[in-house]
């Protein structure tokens, strides 16, 4: 039911709406730049990547906003308007660049959506179950702007990224009855593998793609239980250096490992060399999720930004200040997957991905292509040494498995170098050669990570897997 004046209207009957992974629930409050607010409602939308929740919040001042998930993170968002007549849905383009009252903005995301659930205190809503479109801008100070084609003239909002911690929230579910240690949902759905006939249990009720833990089969969780029937049968399968289900602690605060996939990359220009890396998604219930990659030049750590860099140049770009300059361009693809995902993976899902760096800092940009949907995503992060991995989640004594850097040998006494100091500098060049040798006829990139050609380090900074955005 949805109120219009003094009179109620029914809408539809809706899907009863799920847990997602935010401790939100209605009637929880908190304060945003010092003004009061209560979560009134609940809505949740669907596209082909996966759903998304937003929030609605009753501000003590008399107005209203909202908290969505926006790639593993929130945004607080407000009603915004525009002097500019808006194009239409099928005139944005992909990457394009556009002004709103004057600001910069690049089209990061194009997508077809559906209400599909609802609850509590609802504005007038979509028609149930119809689709429209919803475009997405983003600024590189890191705004974002949604256009909405559900009504006519299109809806505008404008948001920015904001964590729960800085909001004084109360009244939230309870995380210590609801959850493990990392924070991940225990309850679930339960089902049996398609392939193997085995129990596969779906903990995040957001997920959207799983592999069953006997035979590593991908299970689209997208389509709800008719869904669960596709899968995708795995070869060849990859062994991740941490379990799933471990929980580190980095950057201050605890994470729980609840994904895996491995991707092989290939550099623009160059058809027969190819280079693989790892990717850990890791969940914490009040900052969201982050990307631990595994690269050949590392490790990093690295999240989706809620803005979009400002590219300046083929080979520059600059995001809150920091000036980046492109170090690789290639195409990418999902070759296996494991855990559970906030968005639909697929074996074989293709990307266009491109790296810049600012010393220790890093910047990527991937772009998706699928049906009903386009999306630029941009990730921001920096280097780790290995050390802080292993410590983090506690692995000690693995460490030969984590840091590839060559310990430099030293002569113990004078600085000159003798007969024995030779033969051994030669032995050790020789084997290290063979190793080249071997790694470049023998390395398989669809389960390894292996450098190729004159990259000094394969992977992407941004360890994201046109997952799609919260829109």
């Amino acid at each position: 039911m949805v109120r219009e004046g003094d009179a109620l209207k029914r809408i539809g009957k809706m899907s009863e709406v799920f847990d997602d992974y935010s401790p939100l629930q209605l009637f929880s409050q908190g304060k945003f730049n010092g003004v009061g607010f209560t979560v009134v409602g609940r809505l949740q939308y669907k596209y082909r990547e996966g759903s998304w929740t937003e929030w609605l919040c009753a501000l003590d001042d008399g107005t209203s906003a909202s908290l969505s998930e926006d790639n593993g993170s929130f945004v607080w968002s407000q009603t915004a308007s525009t002097a500019r007549t808006l194009p239409q849905p099928h005139q944005w383009v992909i990457g394009n660049t556009t002004a709103i009252n004057g600001k910069g903005y690049s089209v990061a995301s194009i997508q077809t959506v559906s209400l599909m659930a609802a609850q509590g205190e609802l504005p007038k809503l979509p028609p149930l179950g119809q689709e429209f479109t919803v475009v997405e801008l983003r600024s590189d100070s890191g705004d974002v702007i949604s256009v909405e084609y559900s009504s006519t003239p299109p809806s505008l909002s404008k948001g920015v990224a904001i964590a729960l911690e800085n909001l004084q929230l109360t009244g939230l579910r309870d995380v210590a009855n609801q959850t493990g240690a990392g924070g991940k949902e225990v309850k679930g759905r339960h089902f049996n593998c398609p392939n193997c006939g085995s129990p596969v249990d779906v903990k995040l009720q957001t997920s959207q793609s799983i592999t069953c833990g006997n035979c590593a089969s991908v299970i689209d969780l997208s389509q709800g239980i008719g869904g669960e029937l596709k899968h995708a049968i795995q070869d060849e399968p990859v062994r991740p250096l941490i379990p799933l289900g471990s929980v580190g602690t980095l950057q201050s605060k605890s994470w729980q490992v609840v994904g895996f996939q491995h991707r092989l990359g290939q550099e623009v220009g160059e058809d027969d060399e190819s280079f693989g890396w790892d990717e850990y998604l890791l969940y914490n219930q009040k900052a969201g999720f982050i990307f631990l990659v595994d690269a050949t030049d590392g490790w990093s750590i690295v999240k989706p930004t809620t803005g979009a860099p400002e590219v300046k140049s083929k080979s520059q770009a600059k995001y809150q200040g920091a000036a980046y300059t492109l170090q690789y361009a290639y195409k990418a693809e999902t070759t296996y997957v494991a855990g559970e995902f906030y968005w639909r993976v697929e074996r074989g899902q293709k990307t266009y991905n491109e790296d810049y760096a600012n010393g220790k800092l890093l910047l990527a940009r991937e772009q998706s292509a699928s049906t009903g949907g386009q999306e630029v995503t941009w990730s921001v992060g920096s280097k780790v040494d290995a050390q802080t991995v292993v410590q983090a989640f506690k692995l000690k004594g693995q460490e030969d498995k984590f840091n590839r850097d060559v310990t430099p040998l030293s002569s113990g006494g004078d600085s000159g170098m003798g007969i024995l100091s030779w033969v051994i500098l030669i032995f050790i060049l020789f084997v290290v050669f063979s190793m080249m040798s071997r790694c470049s006829r023998d390395c398989d990139p669809r389960v390894e990570n292996c450098a190729s050609g004159t990259r000094s380090g394969g992977g992407s900074y941004g360890g994201y897997s046109s997952g799609g955005g919260h829109k």
